[in-house]
């Protein structure tokens, strides 16, 4: 993992915490290599997880983070150029910018580029085998904490077996 002392004007920093956290995942959308742009494991505070939109691409839950002052997220900093950031944009249809500070490698990075999404379900809806897999694919490349990750699969495990027997799931608010 590389280490950036600040952001200069021509790349700018990102977190991601859904399918995004997979190097190779993002590499499809934003036509090149990005391993080379991850910085570290990153962590989020003041924001939870959930599943509260439904993709279109991939007809079934994908990841948000909701704003929930005890909480935190776990995910990937990267420090992308500028001219992947129209390319980012239109992979995160449906999400919408938003600026946080995030801490990693015992460091904190503000100005920091996140997306959540715009128009969020009130339940959150269980991801495909497909999504679930690049999301935890990215979790342990990337490096995540273990237990974080165990959290995670639980949660998604959760979701879907909840799903699958019809019981409600967990509330937005």
């Amino acid at each position: 993992m590389v280490a950036f002392a600040s952001s200069s004007n021509d790349h700018f920093y990102y977190f991601a915490y859904g399918s995004c956290m997979c190097p190779v995942d993002l590499k499809r959308s934003l036509g090149e290599n990005t391993h080379a742009y991850v910085v570290g494991p990153a962590t989020l505070a003041g924001y939870r997880l959930g599943f509260f939109r439904r993709s279109r691409l991939r007809n079934c839950g994908v990841l948000d983070v909701v704003a929930d002052p005890g909480s935190t997220v776990q995910g990937v900093l990267y420090h992308l150029p500028w001219r992947l950031s129209p390319a980012l944009d239109l992979r995160e249809e449906g999400y919408c910018h938003e600026t946080v500070a995030v801490t990693c490698n015992g460091q904190t990075y503000d100005n920091t580029r996140t997306y959540s999404v715009i128009s969020k379900t009130h339940q959150e809806i269980a991801p495909n085998e497909w999504y679930s897999s690049v999301v935890m694919r990215g979790a342990a490349t990337c490096g995540l904490p273990e237990q974080y990750c165990w959290e995670l699969f639980h949660h998604i495990h959760s979701l879907q077996r909840r799903q699958a027997d019809g019981s409600p799931l967990r509330r937005t608010a």
